[in-house]
Formats: C-alpha cells, structure tokens, sequence
C-alpha cells in the first residue's frame, strides 16, 4: 500500500510475528488504550487497523478518538476482539468491522466486552493469554457439535458455565472446577481445538483481517461519513457529566454518588433493583420478540428445567436455591450475573426510580453527611485501598444463607472493586456511623 502506513494493534490474540507474515510492512503496536490513536498523526490513506485494546488494565480505547482519526482521513478497521467490539458501535460513524465476532456484536447475539476479553501475561513475554475468551468457547462448542467432537449438551453447560464466571477468572482449571465430570473431556477438547488455532476465533478473524487489507492492495480509503451524533465518552461520564451539581461551596455531587448512597445503606434497595432490573429483562426479550425463557436459554445456556451447576447455583441464597424453579430462577439469575452478560447499562433507569422516591432527598443528605465525616476526620483517618473498603464494608451484609456474591449482586455491584470504589466517599461516615451506634449500645 504504497503512500500509507498500516498500522495493527495487537497483543494476546495474534502476535506481532504473524501479522508481519500477512502485512510484512505494518507497523505493529501494543493493544490499543486510551488515548493511544490521539498519539500519533494520521494521514489520508493510513489504515488502522485495531484487533486488541485494553479495558481492564487501562482506561479502553474511545469512542471520540476513533472518530477523530476517521476525520483526519485514515480508515480504520476493527476485528477479533476489542476492535470488533468498537467497530459494531461505530459503523454507522464510519468504522468498518470485519469478522464473526464483528458479526455477533453487530446482530446483538452478543453485546458484552467479556465476550472477548481475556487476562494475558506481559508483552516482553508475548502477551500470553492465562484465560480463555467466551467468544472461542461458544465457536468451539458450536464447531464442536457439528464434528461430533462435542456433544451439543456438554457444550451448553460448558458455556453457561464460563458465562457465570468473571472473564478474569475464566481459566481452564477454573472452567473445569465449575463442571460435573461428565463434561470434563468435552473441556479439554476445546482447550486442545483452541490452543492449537483450529476453533481460536479471535485468531481466524484477526488473520482474515489482515488479508483483506494485504488484498486488496494500494488506495486511500473511502472518506469517513459521521453522520451519528457520538459523544465518544463513557456511561459513567456521561452520567456523571449530566448530573453532577456543586450542593455547596466546593462540593459537588452527582446523581451516581446519590445511587452508591442507597445502594450502600437503604435495606429496601435490592427489591428495587430486582423490579428495575426485571422490568429491562422484559424490555430487552421483547425486543427480540421473544419470551424472557428463550432470551435466557440463548444468553445463559439454561433450559429452566437442569438443575443448575454450582458455578450459577452460588448466586442464590440458600432458600432461593430451595424454593425457586423454572423461568422464576433463570430471570433472577440474569439479574445476578448482569455484568458479566449484559452490557446494558441499568442505572439510568434505578435512577429515573430513585429520583420519584420521596427520599431523594434523604439519599442526597447522606452523601452531604458523608463528605462533612471524611472533612472531619482529616488528616487522623486514613481510607484505604477500595478491596480493603470493601472487604470492610461487607460484614454489614453478613447473615446466614447468603454470600458476599449474593450480597453484592443485590445491589448491582460485580465484585470487591465495584463495591469498594463506591464505598471509598462512604468510608469515613460508616466508620462515624459504626461509633455512634456503639456508643448508643453502650448507653
């Protein structure tokens, strides 16, 4: 492509050596974070093409500077894994995806970034992937039943339990554990198919990428057409961008710390979350034209009848485990596991709830309070890290037959990090509220 550079952002998922063996002159950069295209200055005619990026170790490539260098002329191409994800939202903006995955993303069969994402060594090692992608899982196990390699059965308990499981811990020790026996060889026949790049779908997209850049030979792209509104930054911002208010001299509020400050410390609040939540299930089934049932078994892989593996079983207290059957416990599990299936972003919609509450007010005094105890307790009382937080915080939520999981789920939280990044402003009010109550005891 004479005139233009190529340039690939890659990492775990193809390997610097086997782009240069299709696009022998492409420049080869690590996975693409934030701010990472801003870098560098492109040119009409320059292809970009990003395959990997970050979103867990680093702030994920955005939205807003995709569109910037589609207007400075380059084209830019995504595929594979987070490039297929960005590429399906911003089609329409001028982005071009290419791929299965694209494909998934584009028709909605899958809409989470888990789907491809995987936790991966250093890049002086070569990025090596210590966790498997849902994306190859759910190829192979469709690969699979095709051959007779794996039964279609196995397949679905397989990749219902990988679902329930966090990306970060989707290894194929983890996998197993989550498993009876029984699907045990079907396992380690994708581990096989997978790591030898048979059934590695992120692979096979990626490499057909690059030969449909290295194919097609020289010529500038077509000119971008941005025709989309696109704000390009994310849901949190933008919630916080629209909401945030300065309640007093110096100190502001959004409406996400006013949602953390009930979900924190109103016992009613997980009702009201399940209701919302529901309430979007439905939505999103109907959609689709289909009943919530069907919109789960193809999500979560479950029939409503099996009983379910321990891996999704742990989402439930004990007398939910007891008492709830069928479609009752597939729509609650949904709830449970949200973040790890859905990228359906549900706080808009508590909050819209929570703003008709008659104790908007109180939740707004709360956060008020809890800045004027972290002011008050400086410089004696030092907050530690959000795991610490949260691990702190949770014995407010200790009782018998339910979970941390359990506990935290309820309230919309996905783990320890969620959970102590929100308890971090509380943290000096709890401390405050937790002597009061001691002393009150002790009268």
């Amino acid at each position: 492509m004479s005139g233009s550079r190529v340039v690939v952002y890659a990492g775990p998922t193809i390997s610097a050596a086997d782009v240069h063996a299709v696009l022998p002159e492409a420049e080869v950069r690590p996975p693409a974070g934030r701010g990472d295209l801003l870098a560098d200055q492109w040119r009409p005619g320059d292809v970009v093409v990003v395959i990997d990026g970050y979103f867990r170790e680093r702030r994920s490539v955005g939205h807003k500077e995709i569109l910037q260098v589609l207007t400075e002329g380059a084209e830019v191409i995504g595929a594979a894994s987070m490039g297929a994800l960005r590429a399906a939202e911003l089609g329409p903006c001028g982005m071009r995806g290419t791929g299965a995955v694209h494909e998934m993303y584009a028709s909605g069969e899958i809409d989470g970034d888990d789907e491809v994402g995987v936790l991966h060594g250093p890049a002086e090692l070569g990025y090596p992937a210590q966790t498997v992608a849902l994306v190859n899982l759910r190829y192979g196990c469709e690969e699979g039943a095709e051959t007779d390699l794996v039964p279609m059965a196995a397949g679905r308990r397989i990749v219902a339990a990988a679902a329930a499981l966090p990306f970060t811990h989707r290894g194929w020790k983890d996998i197993e554990r989550a498993l009876e026996d029984q699907d045990h060889d079907a396992l380690r026949t994708l581990e096989e198919m997978i790591g030898s790049g048979v059934w590695d779908l992120k692979r096979l997209d990626a490499v057909a990428a690059l030969r449909g850049v290295a194919d097609r030979g020289a010529g500038p792209a077509a000119p971008a057409t941005v025709d989309v509104p696109f704000t390009g930054i994310s849901r949190t911002q933008s919630l916080v961008r629209r909401t945030r208010r300065e309640y007093a001299p110096g100190r502001w509020m959004s409406d996400l710390d006013v949602l953390d400050a009930a979900r924190l410390f109103d016992d009613g609040y997980p009702e009201l979350h399940e209701s919302v939540s529901n309430a979007l299930l439905e939505d999103l089934a109907g959609a689709r034209g289909t009943t919530l049932e069907t919109y789960a078994a193809a999500k979560l892989g479950l029939d409503g009848t099996s009983p379910l593996p321990d891996s999704l079983a742990r989402w439930f207290t004990e007398r939910e485990r007891a008492e709830l059957t069928g479609t009752d416990r597939i729509r609650l599990l949904m709830v449970r596991v949200w973040p790890v299936w859905q990228s359906v972003d549900w706080r808009p919609a508590v909050l819209e709830r929570l703003r008709e509450s008659e104790r908007w007010e109180e939740w707004c005094e709360l956060v008020a309070r809890a800045d004027e105890a972290t002011e008050a307790a400086r410089p004696r009382l030092v907050v530690p890290p959000p795991g610490m937080c949260a691990k702190l915080f949770l014995r407010h939520w200790q009782r018998r037959g339910t979970s941390p999981d359990v506990e935290m789920a309820r309230r919309g939280f996905s783990g320890p990090d969620g959970l102590g990044g929100a308890v971090t402003r509380f943290f000096a009010y709890d401390i405050r509220r937790g002597r009061e109550r001691g002393s009150s005891a002790a009268r």
